[in-house]
């Protein structure tokens, strides 16, 4: 699974004024008045990616700064209210979080400090209803915040926080003349990120939160493909000429309470009406639906009111509304489900999502439903339904693990019944079999045998405009998890898939053959194949194995290892590359305190640390790509201290 939290800093562009400077008289020429610097306008931003593990991961981003590349003090682009909102970063998955818009000076910017409060209870995690095989937790439980170490914690007690430095994979270059991009992803699936150790006798289970390890950068050039999270808000005022209003964004209470409340901020967005395709508007008190292609018909009594707001970027930065809704209750616009898809079920027709905390609520599908697929670079596709009713259901269209927001006809009925499903991110994930040129085929097993899934996807065609991390190109692309910048992209691409992930580790026992596992994300109606999905772009995800001894210990490049459940040892490549080394964390727990420290396997430090940890006998973890007859490793945990149970 690819569980990630990503942060965003879109820079949408508008011209600034420029400052006069110098004037008549020979003075003017010799101490001419220095430029005032011009300011641009910056979208902040946070998403992530899927997890069938956790049903909320909730933290609190105190502040986010941008560091010059010349070496100046750091520019603050977004301070949280004096009461931090808490992010289910679930939620977040390839969509975005729109915190709100500031004004920052145009420079280049070399890298990003994202600052998280690390007190007790800051930190909130709760464990998915199902979560995988292996999971350490119980389903469903929330996690105490006593058994919650977050790493790299400083500061006094009550103030404690997590400094997250991220260099800029290239400069950010923030101008008024063009637009600008910032991808910060922070993955949630880095096995180092959560932690869990259990110790083999009685003792209690500990969760290491480690917010240092997976982030990176990766840019993204066109904010109008940007996918953004139904954004909340409070109506402050409608524009005299009727074309847009500004709203104060709001956020849901955490953890949810019953009604739910709004988390007001102080930031004000503008959002407009779609003045040419018309903007679907809900009103939820008086339960009518109209489209708009300005406020005049809907502004009175507007301000004061809720929204919930699917919007899409223009090229010029503005956000326009696609669909909205209102209510004069913050509950009425919010009760509708956001999150993964949990079941699926075809005979009854009820689907059932997960909400803001994590708990999964049924929905009825009925034939007046609509389905839509979020694509906001095409305002038309935008706002037309994909599909209607239960129908769409069949062939597993909809499936465990897609990300949805879904409507509701009437917020008290019960039960609920679907008004439109918005699907911002379709994503089938899995093992890997049968590719050859034109298609390949996932297997997905569940606890619930009802959500399995066997799904055949085509490719998107090799003429179909494609844009993946910051890189516009055509046709599909694949990379393995955790090198986004090595995108196999062109002509060759889907060769190179096919030979990637053909191979397989066999570790024997009820482990046995150990095949390339990944998840990708799929485009609806692609011209190769009509009114269906078709995969854009596919990450090959380690594959999840069991926890392992090691046999022979590590020496020139690899070693070799036993895993629980396994009959015969498999060998482990590790790469000491810079650039692409393998990631090796220590893991100790002694006293009742879990300490993860990397280990950089480019320096001879690092790798004599590793070497000497990694010995005949020594429990590791071990997550890797499957490659014939060897697994390619991305991320290695060897333990030392107290042991975790097998």
């Amino acid at each position: 699974m690819k569980l990630k939290f990503i942060e965003r800093l879109a820079c949408c562009v508008a011209l600034a004024s420029l400052a006069a400077c110098g004037g008549s008289g020979s003075d003017s020429m010799v101490n001419p008045s220095p430029p005032t610097p011009q300011n641009a306008p910056l979208s902040l931003l946070l998403s992530d990616a899927p997890t069938q593990d956790w049903a909320l991961i909730g933290v609190k981003v105190l502040s986010i700064s941008l560091t010059p590349e010349s070496g100046g003090a750091p520019v603050t682009v977004y301070s949280a209210p004096s009461s931090a909102p808490s992010v289910n970063l679930v939620q977040l998955d390839q969509i975005n979080e729109l915190l709100g818009n500031v004004s920052i000076p145009s420079d280049t910017y070399a890298s990003a400090t994202i600052t998280i409060s690390a007190n007790p209870g800051d930190v909130e995690l709760t464990a998915s209803a199902e979560p995988d095989t292996g999971f350490a937790g119980a389903a469903g439980a929330t996690i105490p915040a006593n058994q919650i170490q977050i790493q790299g914690a400083s500061g006094s007690s009550g103030a404690l926080t997590v400094p997250v430095n991220v260099k800029f994979a290239s400069p950010l270059v923030v101008s008024t003349t063009q637009n600008n991009a910032l991808d910060l992803e922070v993955d949630l699936a880095h096995p180092a990120f959560i932690i869990a150790h259990v110790p083999p006798a009685a003792g209690t289970t500990l969760w290491a939160v480690d917010f240092r390890a997976p982030v990176r950068h990766r840019p993204i050039k066109d904010v109008t493909r940007l996918v953004l999270r139904h954004m909340y808000g409070n109506v402050t005022a409608v524009a005299s000429d009727d074309s847009s209003i500004t709203i104060t964004r709001d956020f849901p209470t955490l953890p949810i309470v019953n009604p739910e409340t709004a988390v007001a901020t102080q930031q004000s967005l503008q959002i407009l009406a779609d003045a040419t395709n018309g903007t679907i508007f809900y009103d939820l008190d008086a339960k009518t639906t109209t489209t708009i292609k300005d406020f005049s018909s809907v502004a009175s009594g507007l301000v004061g009111k809720y929204v919930r707001v699917a919007a899409r970027y223009q090229q010029n930065g503005t956000l326009v509304g696609v669909r909205i809704w209102a209510s004069s209750q913050f509950n009425n616009v919010w009760v509708s489900p956001e999150g993964h898809v949990f079941h699926v079920n075809t005979t009854t027709d009820v689907i059932w999502v997960f909400n803001e905390a994590g708990g999964a609520v049924p929905l009825s599908v009925n034939a007046n439903t609509q389905f839509y697929f979020r694509v906001p670079q095409n305002a038309l596709a935008d706002a037309t339904p994909i599909g209607t009713g239960p129908a769409f259901l069949a062939n597993h269209n909809l499936v465990r693990g897609f990300k949805v927001h879904a409507s509701v006809v009437d917020p008290l009925g019960v039960p609920l019944v679907a008004q439109t499903i918005d699907i911002e991110t379709a994503a089938y994930q899995g093992t890997i079999s049968a590719a050859d040129n034109t298609t390949f085929t996932y297997t997905r097993n569940f606890l619930t045998a009802s959500d399995d899934y066997t799904y055949t996807l085509p490719y998107i065609s090799d003429t179909t405009t494609n844009e993946v991390n910051g890189v516009s190109t055509t046709g599909f692309v694949w990379w393995n998890l955790g090198y986004p910048t090595l995108m196999d992209t062109g002509s060759a691409a889907v060769g190179d898939f096919v030979s990637a992930t053909n191979g397989g580790v066999n570790f024997g026992g009820t482990v046995g053959n150990v095949t390339a596992w990944g998840v990708s994300g799929c485009s609806w109606n692609d011209p190769i194949d009509a009114d269906s999905w078709a995969a854009r772009w596919t990450v090959l995800l380690p594959t999840p194995l069991p926890l392992g001894t090691v046999a022979t210990g590590f020496a020139n490049g690899t070693f070799t290892m036993n895993v629980v459940g396994g009959t015969q040892p498999a060998t482990v490549d590790v790469s000491t590359a810079s650039g692409s080394a393998t990631l090796a964390y220590q893991i100790d727990r002694s006293g009742g305190v879990i300490t993860v420290s990397p280990e950089d396997l480019t320096t001879t430090a690092g790798l004599n640390a590793f070497t000497a940890g990694v010995q005949s006998g020594a429990i590791v973890k071990v997550y890797g790509v499957p490659q014939s007859g060897s697994l390619k490793a991305y991320v290695i945990l060897y333990y030392t201290g107290d042991m975790p149970a097998s």
